[in-house]
């Protein structure tokens, strides 16, 4: 069962709302149509009850509100315009992608595939699916989580009549097995032929709510279809002899020699036809817009549909425990989905060899920048840029391609995405990190000979501080991306760390110090309440001592502020953690 109650979109500069006190409800068991013309507000009355868009009222899902439900993805199934991916990812990629998301199987993704006719076209990437191709796909992510409840806007629009009725007979089948189906559409005909029940709304009031067969009869006006080469003489004649019998008869004249004549019917228009000599070509009672008469059997509650059933995916047996859904598994398939994770790593290793091997042919450069490939002129070195890059796409993808949204089961602000997040893009520079060096020395010794680089004494300390660059340069672009929803935000905030907030530092660091933080590890093992070992006093300096360069603490100044803001912008957006 669906309540819509009191639905009301928020206004904007004096307008009226675009939907305004809807209240109706969409029953189990049947397919619900939503009716409405163009800007009548159909989408602001579905984003409404799926909390994509602020305004007042509630919408239930069996009783629940969508942000009570602990999985709406398994609950609710939502198809809303085009399949928001990445044009580079796959039929099969995005899917599974959205399997992590949603806490099923990634086997549901072929089982779904396969219902929607796209079983073999699994590897075709998001950019190149026709219309077509792409509903169908938007049906198979509504359909991943075995919701009880489909909610569709336009879903057959752009099909072809073949795939309009196949789309609606699975419609018909879920309805079928007890579940609720809502679709919005702004063709009559198309409502009166698939639906149990209209809910007519315009303005974005409530006209009326009622079921097909009283649609038909209250709600469209009967007519009848004519096709004559005469048909200037025929409405003539029709109206003249309406108006000689004082009947209430309306003659329309279409393109094509084509009449419409509603308050008649075929016997009485063929009979004015013979009497007067017209030749007519075409001649059907009709419904309004709703094309030919339904039969009463076709519409009828609880009786058969005029639409064949189609078939569904088979329902998830094995459900996962209640608790969070799979952000680490999720986040890795969207990272490795697309091509831009390897282009950006192989990029990275090019100029970051060919700037060691340049660097190597002047003097007085040290062996950590040579291997690290960081000339002076540069504010970071390749590795710890394509880091920052990296985690700036992850948030920044995120918005540009929101395949998480509320009705898929969880929002970008949520806490264990962003520790996924964080997880990932930290593997993603750490590696990134010791494949610069790798590929840096090697580059060296295979040009200069096998002496030309030599491991430094305190290797151990250096490796540390250049792999907290690089992730401290992810972690920056990606809490960026996330507070401002752009890539282009991550990457600025991850270039202002060397040429705006280290001068700032190092001018702090140039004054001269009255305090020392000399003995800092013996007060910290008074501190805690566990004896720390003596080897950890070394440990604790030497990370003092990394923070304590001006672009360590850059770093750590700009991941602090971030954060911050990310907390900030999350608990005013009202997230759900």
């Amino acid at each position: 069962m669906l309540q819509a109650i009191g639905l009301t979109s928020t206004t904007r500069r004096d307008a009226p709302p675009a939907v305004n006190d809807l209240t109706f409800e969409a029953a189990p068991g049947r397919v619900t149509a939503l009716l409405g013309a163009s800007g009548s507000g159909k989408t602001a009355a579905l984003r409404l009850m799926l909390e994509l868009d602020a305004g007042r009222g509630v919408a239930y899902f069996r009783g629940r509100p969508l942000h009570r439900i602990p999985h709406p993805a398994r609950e609710v199934g939502v198809l809303l315009g085009d399949v928001p991916g990445h044009p580079a990812r796959t039929v099969r990629g995005q899917l599974r992608m959205l399997c992590a998301a949603a806490g099923v199987p990634a086997t549901r993704a072929d089982e779904t595939l396969e219902v929607v006719g796209l079983a073999g076209l699994g590897d075709r990437r998001l950019g190149t699916l026709s219309v077509g191709m792409d509903r169908r796909l938007g049906l198979a992510c509504a359909l991943l989580g075995d919701p009880h409840t489909l909610v569709l806007d336009e879903p057959a629009d752009g099909l072809s009549p073949r795939e309009n009725t196949w789309m609606y007979g699975l419609l018909r089948a879920h309805a079928a097995q007890g579940g609720t189906v809502l679709y919005a559409t702004g063709d009559p005909k198309e409502a009166a032929r698939t639906a149990d029940r209209v809910v007519t709304i315009d303005g974005g009031r409530l006209v009326a709510d009622q079921g097909v067969a009283d649609f038909a009869r209250t709600r469209l006006r009967p007519r009848v279809a004519v096709r004559t080469p005469h048909a200037a003489r025929l409405a003539a004649v029709v109206s003249r002899e309406a108006r000689a019998a004082r009947r209430s008869v309306e003659v329309v004249a279409e393109a094509g020699s084509r009449l419409t004549v509603y308050g008649s019917n075929c016997a009485e228009i063929g009979d004015t036809a013979f009497r007067h000599g017209v030749p007519v070509h075409q001649l059907a009672d009709e419904i309004g817009d709703a094309g030919p008469t339904v039969p009463p059997k076709a519409v009828g509650a609880g009786q058969a549909s005029a639409v064949a059933l189609s078939e569904l995916p088979p329902p998830i047996r094995v459900r996962p425990a209640g608790g969070p859904l799979r952000p680490l598994r999720y986040e890795l398939r969207r990272s490795l989905g697309v091509r831009t994770t390897t282009l950006i790593t192989a990029t990275v290793l090019l100029m970051s060899a060919a700037l060691s091997v340049l660097l190597a042919r002047t003097d007085g450069t040290s062996v950590p920048r040579l291997l690290a490939a960081w000339p002076e002129l540069l504010p970071l070195p390749p590795a710890a840029l394509g880091a920052g890059l990296l985690g700036a796409l992850s948030f920044g993808d995120e918005f540009r391609y929101p395949a998480l949204a509320a009705g898929r089961g969880t929002v970008p602000r949520r806490l264990g995405l962003l520790l996924a997040k964080l997880t990932v893009t930290a593997g993603f520079a750490v590696l990134l990190a010791f494949l610069s060096v790798v590929c840096d020395a090697q580059s060296l010794r295979l040009l200069y000979g096998p002496r030309a680089i030599e491991a430094p004494a305190n290797a151990v300390a250096l490796g540390a501080s250049w792999a907290g660059l690089t992730i401290g340069c992810a972690w920056a672009g990606l809490l960026a991306a996330g507070v401002f929803r752009a890539a282009g935000a991550g990457v600025a905030a991850v270039l202002a760390v060397p040429v705006l907030v280290v001068p700032l530092v190092q001018k702090v660091f140039a004054a001269p110090s009255a305090r020392s933080v000399a003995g800092l590890p013996g007060r910290l093992r008074e501190l805690a309440w566990w004896q720390l070992p003596q080897e950890a006093d070394r440990w604790v300096l030497a990370v003092a001592r990394v923070v304590a360069q001006p672009v360590g603490a850059a770093l750590a100044l700009s991941l602090s502020a971030l954060v911050c803001a990310y907390l900030f912008t999350g608990l005013r957006g009202k997230a759900r953690w």
